[in-house]
């Protein structure tokens, strides 16, 4: 199986046509980590649309507060199909951190990865939130982490951590729509980036009325 695994939407529909369109062709299956909505001027349609090509929804926090479900003594339809998955998949999939989904802690530095771990047991855990994608690897020959868009053949005696980036709000100073590829079958995986029409998107913001911050931080990627 080849799946296409993206997060952090935030409302940008056409980010996330320019990926769907991307990856239609390369994947078997598509893997969302939440935050559909917030930022961007389309939620419901972007929420449409992940509802027709995802296979596996995970809720973000964005998602929580529209819903008004951030509360720790409810335990989520998101959480419980992700557990679903990783059980017959053998892969984490968590919006922030694995250690304290709940808490949505941000998975940037070497340090905070290598933190995370122990909080999972499967091989793979994608993660999302930071807007930032990236790598963390452990296994008998050491430990380590790159920042940025990584391509790995993936190690069978390593255990990875991997950012997947944003599809609609790149924070990495490149305003490119991101996600990941993962092949599970060949064992590798990859960050891939996606032009779109980033004036279209930015109209819309200041058009909705939303913050023109909104809009300028999607031309420079941060």
């Amino acid at each position: 199986m080849r799946y296409a695994i993206l997060s952090d939407i935030h409302g940008n529909l056409e980010a996330l046509r320019a990926v769907l369109a991307d990856a239609r062709d390369r994947v078997d299956a598509f893997l969302c980590l939440g935050d559909i909505v917030g930022y961007g001027a389309d939620p419901e349609a972007c929420i449409e649309l992940v509802a027709e090509h995802c296979q596996m929804v995970v809720g973000g926090n964005h998602e929580q507060a529209v819903a008004g479900r951030i509360d720790l003594n409810w335990f989520n339809p998101y959480a419980r199909a992700a557990a679903e998955w990783t059980h017959d998949r053998l892969a984490t999939l968590v919006h922030a951190s694995p250690a304290y989904p709940e808490e949505w802690e941000y998975l940037v530095s070497a340090e905070d990865g290598f933190a995370a771990f122990g909080a999972f047991t499967t091989r793979l855990c994608f993660v999302g939130h930071s807007h930032l994608p990236g790598m963390w690897v452990q296994g008998s020959w050491g430990r380590g982490h790159e920042a940025g868009d990584v391509k790995v053949a993936i190690d069978p005696g390593g255990r990875y951590i991997i950012n997947v980036g944003s599809v609609g709000q790149p924070r990495d100073h490149d305003p490119r729509a991101a996600y990941a590829l993962w092949d599970a079958e060949a064992r590798t995986l990859a960050i891939r980036r996606v032009t779109y029409d980033l004036d279209a998107a930015r109209a819309k913001i200041v058009a909705a009325g939303l913050p023109r911050f909104l809009a300028d931080r999607l031309a420079a990627g941060r």
